[in-house]
């Protein structure tokens, strides 16, 4: 199989951005209603849940669910 120069980029960026305490995918399914309601209401996010934050970095499909989930807790008028 032969790469793309495009795909071979966004390989090497998330190779970048991987970290060695970073969290999976399973975890951060784990953290994201917690995380999605504190984005939702704009309040700061505390050490604990910055690890979920990161891993949207890194991966495209969480950070797609996770724009959904927000999308769905801003049209309801919010977290609460």
């Amino acid at each position: 199989m032969s790469l793309s120069p495009e795909a071979l980029r966004e390989l090497a960026r998330y190779v970048l951005l991987t970290r060695p305490d970073e969290i999976g995918c399973d975890d951060w399914l784990g953290h994201a209603p917690r995380y999605a309601e504190l984005v939702a209401a704009r309040a700061p996010v505390p050490e604990p849940l910055r690890r979920a934050a990161e891993h949207l970095d890194v991966c495209p499909e969480c950070a797609e669910e996770f724009r959904a989930c927000l999308a769905a807790l801003t049209a309801e008028g919010g977290s609460g």
